[in-house]
């Protein structure tokens, strides 16, 4: 079996239960919902403690068991730009902010990238009356990049000088 194929035996088992995502993720518990949800689309590993509550709720054998705890390949948008609406829209946001958030960033930290994988994300709905609104707060690791080589006073990393 293929990682791809379990994602949709438990995309499957979850139509037909009629399970929610928060449903699923409360009962798996024990690491962020965003995580679950993640790993059950085949993004992320879940740790075996929750590995073993996902195979007990969706009833999965001990090798699909394992594969929820092995680390993916990861990467599951199957073209660029990407031509789901909702999915486009972050893509659209990289492409008219990118520049910006990357500018800012360095301004504020020096020479580096936020981690995707030191991270945290939270995901609620903000009521709003003109339309509800969706408010996400992303937060990555400062990375500074390593100057290898260096000498002569320039420093190892590009965290931003004084």
């Amino acid at each position: 079996m293929k990682r791809e194929d379990l994602t949709e035996k438990l995309l499957d088992i979850k139509r037909e239960k009629g399970w929610t995502w928060k449903y699923i993720q409360d009962e798996i518990g024990g690491i962020s919902p965003i995580l679950i949800t993640a790993a059950c689309m085949g993004q992320m590993k879940l740790p075996k403690a929750q590995a073993a509550k996902a195979a007990e709720l969706f009833g999965l054998t001990k090798a699909e068991e394992r594969m929820l705890n092995e680390a993916p390949y990861r990467g599951s948008i199957p073209a660029m730009p990407p031509t789901d609406p909702l999915i486009y829209r972050f893509y659209e946001l990289v492409m008219v902010y990118g520049t910006t958030w990357k500018e800012l960033i360095q301004e504020e930290f020096g020479d580096g990238i936020m981690s995707a994988i030191d991270f945290n994300m939270t995901m609620e709905r903000e009521p709003n009356n003109k339309g509800d609104r969706v408010k996400m707060n992303l937060s990555g690791k400062f990375l500074p990049y390593k100057y290898y080589g260096n000498d002569e006073g320039v420093p190892e990393y590009g965290f931003k000088e004084p």
